[in-house]
This record gives structure tokens, sequence and C-alpha cells, in this order.
């Protein structure tokens, strides 16, 4: 058959075409190949134009190798890949790179139709191509040249985009029964091979799970927003398109529960709730929190931390609008109650929870950088964790510390106030730990042992004031290990410093100190210096230094003002006592 033997004519396999021949024929591995190329070309960050292009130069690759040309540079003249055709399987790499293609563009065009709502109708158009190309798809895998892996994987990838399709089109039987059906051909798939290959079936699986129990839960299985909620926590659920429908059907459904929702309870005085923002916030709060706490690993609850910072922000920026347009009213209920608002209490608990919340999720960074300190360093070119970042974490905490004992409303509340100033405590205690630390990194013996009394000053004061206070300290880090810590490394710092101390004494003189004085200045001290058998040994200082002499004296004639000069009276009454007649003789030459 002609399946079983290569045609006469047909080019050798290349990285290009990835093809397998064996027993059953032509090979594609078709999701290989388009996750591949998502992660090296853009999809990674999330670049679906950079993807198309990738798609375009690869599509223009393979028809220019197939010889599969749309006409000339005058005329466009379309062709498709027929059954008969598909002898090589980069016949079907083709028309999976016009899927790709199609679908990168929906992509795209879907994140700009946030701004652009027309943009829609264009995205709508592109992903019906794709699930087209797809259909045709999976008609070329139906030739007997093609072996059976390739056909599951090519009905498979065109009910994913089918799938898609109606997702958009919210035609939510529809999606689900095609996403099912992608679902099924892969679990498939991934049992019938070995576990590393099974790897990447799995992950598609994961990736399709969330649009299906979205679709299940808009068709009426209202236990499906509980099975939503689980796939939130996992840091790759949900992603992309499926992120946005997922946060807005939590908010919809927290919207309709707080419709109930009417007032809160926090330090012993009931508050009611009338902004709606605050009223989804609050019911979603102790959701959010319990999810933090099952997080699989830190960066997921890293996200999740920043997620609820932000719904925080957004809801206590929603109450401040609202009290500037309450202020009057505001003003008099003080007056009248002596006490602040029920508007402003409210305020002052969401900052609460906010502050609250800084503090957590610097303390948990604080303790992964931790576990990575006291791991060993393999990589020396790569900067490690050092204490100075540990130190402006906790310098943040007795920040977000010090604005909660300034709250409105608490100021009289001594039980608060003294829990938060147990914590300040505990948290100085760790900081002034790490800030010595450091110090013991510089070898800074003295220093570090002085920093070193104070965690402990802080700690026993710690524990003296929590002996009231014990519902305060449950979530607080234990102030008996710190304790024990701080012991062992003040042993192991009295050693180092002895050693050190030690090697200074026998190190040699001549490299203790770096004398620079030349032989000529120190010719009554005695010393080992191997420099002057050198070629340049320091024998005198050359240039020599200016030396200051005296200078030529300048004179000055101070004494011409006082000196008194012979006066010249009787030689002017001479020349006046002649008169006509010596003038006459002067004329004449007379008495000349």
């Amino acid at each position: 058959m002609a399946a079983e033997k290569p045609s006469e004519g047909k080019p050798a396999p290349t990285e290009e075409n990835k093809e397998n021949q064996g027993d059953g024929g032509l090979s594609l591995e078709i999701l290989q190949i388009i996750k591949d190329s998502q992660q090296q070309h853009g999809l990674r960050h999330g670049d679906y134009q950079r993807y198309r292009g990738y798609c375009s130069r690869r599509l223009r690759r393979l028809r220019k190798t197939l010889g599969f040309k749309m006409g000339n540079r005058y005329k466009y003249s379309g062709k498709k890949v027929t059954v008969e055709m598909v002898r090589d399987n980069r016949y079907l790499l083709l028309v999976v790179m016009e899927a790709e293609r199609a679908w990168s563009y929906a992509m795209q065009l879907k994140q700009e139709a946030n701004t652009e709502p027309r943009k829609r109708f264009h995205l709508m158009a592109r992903l019906r191509k794709a699930a087209k190309h797809g259909e045709q798809l999976e008609r070329l895998c139906e030739s007997p040249r093609v072996d059976a892996k390739t056909k599951l994987e090519a009905q498979a990838y065109t009910a994913y985009l089918t799938g898609m399709v109606q997702f958009e089109l919210q035609e939510w039987k529809a999606a689900m029964e095609a996403f099912n059906k992608c679902k099924t051909i892969y679990e498939k798939l991934a049992s019938a091979f070995t576990e590393e290959q099974a790897v990447l079936y799995h992950q598609r699986v994961e990736e399709i799970s969330p649009n299906i129990r979205y679709c299940a839960y808009n068709i009426g299985d209202q236990n499906a927003i509980n099975d939503l909620m689980q796939m939130r926590l996992s840091a790759g659920g949900g992603g992309g398109m499926m992120a946005e429908k997922l946060e807005a059907l939590i908010t919809q459904t927290r919207a309709k529960q707080a419709a109930t929702m009417s007032e809160v309870e926090w330090r012993g005085r009931t508050v009611p709730v009338k902004i709606d923002k605050a009223r989804i916030f609050l019911l979603g709060l102790a959701d959010n929190e319990a999810a933090i706490v099952q997080a699989a690993n830190e960066e997921t609850k890293e996200r999740l931390y920043e997620t609820l910072l932000a719904d925080c922000r957004d809801t206590i920026q929603a109450v401040r609008e609202e009290l500037r347009t309450d202020v009057k009213q505001r003003a008099g209920d003080s007056a009248e109650s002596g006490k602040v608002s029920n508007l402003q209490y409210l305020h002052s608990y969401l900052t609460y929870i906010k502050l609250w919340t800084v503090v957590r999720r610097n303390e948990s960074m604080a303790h992964a950088l931790q576990a990575k300190l006291k791991e060993p360093q393999t990589d020396e070119n790569k900067r490690g964790p050092r204490p100075q970042d540990l130190i402006r974490l906790y310098d943040i905490i007795l920040q977000s510390l010090a604005e909660l004992s300034t709250l409105q409303g608490l100021e009289e509340d001594h039980t608060f106030q003294k829990e938060v100033a147990l914590k300040t405590l505990i948290y100085k205690a760790y900081r002034c730990f790490f800030i010595a630390q450091s110090y013991v990194l510089v070898k800074k013996w003295s220093e570090a042992l002085v920093l070193y009394e104070r965690v402990l000053k802080y700690a026993r004061e710690v524990q003296s004031k929590a002996k009231n206070l014990n519902n305060s300290l449950k979530d607080l880090p234990d102030v008996q290990e710190l304790i024990a810590e701080v012991n062992a490394e003040k042993y192991s710092l009295q050693a180092a410093a002895i050693l050190d101390k030690e090697d200074v004494a026998e190190a040699p003189v001549q490299q203790q100190v770096k004398d620079t004085t030349p032989l000529s200045e120190r010719l009554d001290t005695f010393r080992l210096d191997p420099s002057l058998l050198g070629k340049q040994p320091n024998l005198v200082q050359f240039p020599p230094d200016f030396q200051p002499i005296p200078c030529k004296p300048l004179f000055f004639d101070l004494a011409l003002n006082h000196v008194a000069f012979p006066p010249l009276d009787d030689k002017v009454e001479q020349k006046g006592k002649g008169g006509l007649t010596g003038y006459i003789k002067g004329i004449f030459g007379f008495g000349s």
C-alpha cells in the first residue's frame, strides 16, 4: 500500500515536519507541537499577537517547502488540502497552523474587546474560522494513511475549538458536551502511554475542567460553584479567558447572598452595612482567608493575598466616597452620641482588615525567606536571600501595626491597644534578630551580641505581658522558639569571635599592618620588609615633598608720608623783588 512505504518524491524528515513513520502510517504530535510553539513564541507572557505572527511565518515556510502556493503575486487562488494530498504529515501541520493562527487572533481580540466592545464580532468570526479549520483537520485524519493516535488527537483538538465557540456564544449545554468529549479523549490517550508522555494530556484536562464546571453551573448545577472555588486556588486553574468569567461568577454569587446581609459585628459593636461593595467583600472574606490557608504553595498564597488586598482597597475607596458625601450627618451623629459614626467605624474595620492582611502577607514572605536562608547556597554567582531582605519585611509590618493603633473609634479600646503593643514587641524582636544576623555576616561581633541581648529583652517582655492576652497570640510566631534560637546563636557568635581573634594573633606582623613609610624615615625601627629586595624598594620618598623657605622681602616706602621737606619761600620771594627794572634787564640780557 502507498501508506506503508514512502513516496519517491517525498523529502527527508526534518525538524519542521516532526514525522513518525511506523506501522500505523503518518503521525503528528498535534498537542505537543501546539504547546511547544505557544510556550516559545509569546503565550508564556500572554502575547497572542506575537504568536499569531509566528503562525503566519510558519505557514509561509510550509507552503514554500511543499510547493503549495496560493496563486502568485498578482492573483490569489485559494487551495484546500485534500485527503489525496496527505502523503506527508506537513499537510496536516499546515491545517493545524491555520487553526492556531485564527485562534490566537481571536484571543488577541478578546483582550482588546474589554475597551472596544465592537471587536467582539470579529472575535467570534475568527473563533468560528479556527473551529472550521479543526473540522477540516479531523476530516483529513480520517485517511487510512494516518495512525490512530493522530486521529484521536485531531478529534480532541476539534472538540476543544468547538467548545470555545459555544462557550463564547453562551451555549452552555453544547459547550459542555464538546469539552467533555475533549476531556474523555485526552484521558484515554493519557492512560495509553507512559507517565512522561501523559503529563501533557493531564495538563490539557486540567485546563478545560474549569470551563466544564462553569458550564454546569450555568445549566443549573448549584454545587459546581464550590468546585470552581477550589479550582481558583490552583495557580494554573482558570487561566486566560476563563479567569475573567470565573471571577465574575464568584462576584455574582456573592452579590446574590449579600442581599440578605445587613450588618456586621466587630469588637462588640454592630454596624449596619448599606454599601453593596462592602457587603460583597465582607461576605467573601471568610472564603478568601480559607483559600489562603489551603493554598498549595507560596506563589498561590501570594497571588491570593494580592487579590484580597486589591478588593479591600476598592471597598475602602467606596466607603471613603460615601463618607465624603455624608460629612454633615456624620458630624451630627458624633455630637449626639459622643462616638464615631457607623460609617466611620466600618471604614476603620475595613482598614484593620487591610493592614492585618499586609502583616500576614509579609510574615508569610518572611517565613519563606527564612527557609531559603537556612538552605545551602549552591550557585555562588546567583544572589541568594540575605537578612537585610527580612529586615525590610519586618519594617513594613511594624509600620502597619503603628497605623493600626491610630484607627478612629479604637482609641479608648484598651484591650485592642494592648494587643497591638504586644504584637509590635514580637515583630520588633524578630526585626532586631535579623539585624544582628546581618552584623554577624560582616564579623561585627560586639554589635551583634548587644542586639541579641535586645532580642531577649523584647522576648521576656512579651512573655510577661502575654499572660492576660493569650487569645491574641494564637496567630503570632512563637517567642520561645526565638529565645532558644538566640541562645544558640550567642554561643556560636562567641566561638566565632574567639577564633577570629586567634587568627589575627597568628597572622605575621607584616601582613597585619601595611606600612608605606620609606626606609630613610624609619632607620631606628627594625622590620622585615621583603620589598627592599625587590625591583622597587621603598628607600626614599621621590619626588620629595615641598619645604617652606624664606622668600625675598618686599620694601614699601612707608616713611614718605612722614618726611618734612625744607621750605622754598625765600627762593620764591627773590623772584618777586626785581619789579620792572629786573624785567627790562632780563630782556636785554643784563644781569643774566
